[in-house]
């Protein structure tokens, strides 16, 4: 019987397989979406947005969570693809839009 993962496992898994694979890198970094849902086996929400940046020598990038914090068993939710925790709103952390969809991390 297979346990479902946490959302640290699936996001650990997803960044390790980007540090050993460049071509996994690049689609991450072209089509973020797509390649996580190929990774993790799923089909992910058409609600959800997920964001890959990449750091350099000269740019660090801090994530925030959203000012509600989701727990671990709601992201865990979100990234098997239920948006059943009610939270349908963030701030984008690089322009401040606001967006009515859930971030994967």
């Amino acid at each position: 019987m297979s346990t479902m993962k946490s959302y640290t496992e699936m996001r650990d898994g997803v960044l390790a397989k980007a540090a050993r694979d460049g071509d996994f890198r690049a689609r991450l970094l072209s089509d973020p979406k797509g390649a996580v849902a190929d990774q993790l086996g799923v089909e992910l929400p058409e609600t959800l947005d997920i964001a890959v940046h990449e750091e350099s020598a000269t740019t660090a990038h801090l994530v925030l969570p959203p000012a509600a914090a989701l727990n671990e068993g709601e992201l865990t939710a979100i990234a098997a693809g239920s948006p059943a925790t009610g939270y349908t709103g963030h701030v984008h952390p690089d322009t401040g839009e606001e967006h009515n969809s859930t971030k994967f991390w």
